[in-house]
């Protein structure tokens, strides 16, 4: 919990004067706690960076503001009106970085708050097509970012190779003694294994590229306006490089579920189809630059992420429910269960799938 001192210290530190700062609770984030600052009529959100879980906060703050200057300067080329609605605007700190740490070594930063937004969790539709447009334009306008790569925020995040070797190391501890109760996922899971490793072959083969990645492409991280037209994609904390059929399959693993992702009833849960041809339709509207083996891979993704997280539930499960928090004694067997019925249905569906995202 912080404290009402740390808040305006924090503050402070981005905004001249404090005298007459409004700090409130905003959102309920799972990784940063954020705060709305109100100042001589302008609004701004204040964050405490999760420092656990991002550790080099410098290269952190480097990517999100070199994502954000190239966005800033594509959408001026393109005469894009409101430009400030339509992409993150962080604040220098008093000594000019863009964090800072106080004496308990909590990291903050601040940006401006985008005023009359709306934000939504559930989907349809017509929001997984303007998603599709939102996260393929993103990844467009970033296509062409100058070098250096941007620095690889969480390794291996999307990185199925180093999943699998994580979760044999798992199986092999077994510190739960829970292993012989889910052997036959484990084995479900070994049977694909191979072919889910096939992006990093084929990045290895030199046929599969990195791009700049999102790495959390859910429709809640797009703004809208009041019209329900897109303003801009936010929560760049984990933009780095990556596949982009890591991020299409993302949003497909939990936008396109009819169930949920911890769904005891199993017979809900299966692909939505009609979310999946939305997304994808506008995503492959923005997304001009992919390649052909690209596009080929985008169904794959779907498969891989849904696999992949099947895959990190499970681990952690037979490690003892030592990384993700849990509200039962069974619930990351419950989830791991659900994420392999999607998988199971994404399967089935497969050829579909794969005809909507080449389809011409």
């Amino acid at each position: 919990m912080k404290t009402e001192k740390q808040l305006i210290e924090a503050a402070s530190k981005f905004l001249s004067a404090n005298a007459s700062l409004s700090i409130k609770p905003l959102g309920a984030g799972h990784i940063n706690d954020s705060f709305l600052v109100e100042l001589d009529g302008k609004q701004y959100v204040l964050q405490a960076i999760n420092h656990q879980i991002f550790k080099r906060i410098d290269d952190l703050q480097d990517n999100i503001l070199r994502v954000t200057s190239h966005i800033r300067n594509k959408l001026s080329e393109k005469g894009v009106a409101d430009i400030e609605r339509k992409v993150l605007t962080f604040l220098p700190s008093t000594d000019g970085t863009s964090f800072y740490k106080d004496e308990e070594g909590i990291y903050w930063r601040m940006m401006e708050y985008i005023k009359d937004n709306f934000c939504y969790n559930n989907i349809d539709e017509k929001l997984a097509y303007k998603a599709g447009r939102a996260f393929g334009e993103f990844q467009e306008m970033l296509s062409d970012l100058p070098a250096p790569p941007l620095f690889e925020v969480i390794p291996n995040f999307h990185n199925m190779e180093s999943r699998l070797e994580t979760f044999r190391i798992a199986v092999k501890n077994n510190h739960s003694g829970r292993l012989s109760k889910v052997q036959n996922l484990v084995d479900e899971i070994e049977k694909r294994a191979e072919d889910m490793c096939r992006p990093e072959q084929l990045h290895r083969e030199g046929k599969l590229p990195k791009r700049i990645n999102h790495c959390d492409t859910k429709v809640s991280n797009v703004l809208f306006d009041a019209q329900g037209e897109v303003l801009c994609v936010i929560d760049l904390d984990t933009v780095m490089p990556g596949y982009v059929l890591s991020d299409f399959g993302d949003f497909m693993r939990t936008g396109a579920n009819n169930g949920d992702e911890d769904d005891k009833d199993l017979s809900r849960v299966s692909i939505n189809m009609s979310i999946f041809e939305a997304y994808t339709k506008g995503y492959l509207e923005t997304a001009t630059f992919l390649l052909p083996i690209e596009i080929e891979n985008l169904a794959f993704g779907a498969k891989l992420l849904t696999y992949m997280q099947t895959v990190r539930f499970l681990a952690d499960y037979i490690d003892g429910d030592t990384y993700y928090k849990i509200h039962y004694p069974e619930h990351n067997i419950d989830r791991s269960l659900a994420q392999f019925k999607l998988l199971q249905s994404m399967e089935e569906n497969f050829d579909k799938m794969q005809e909507i995202v080449t389809r011409k």
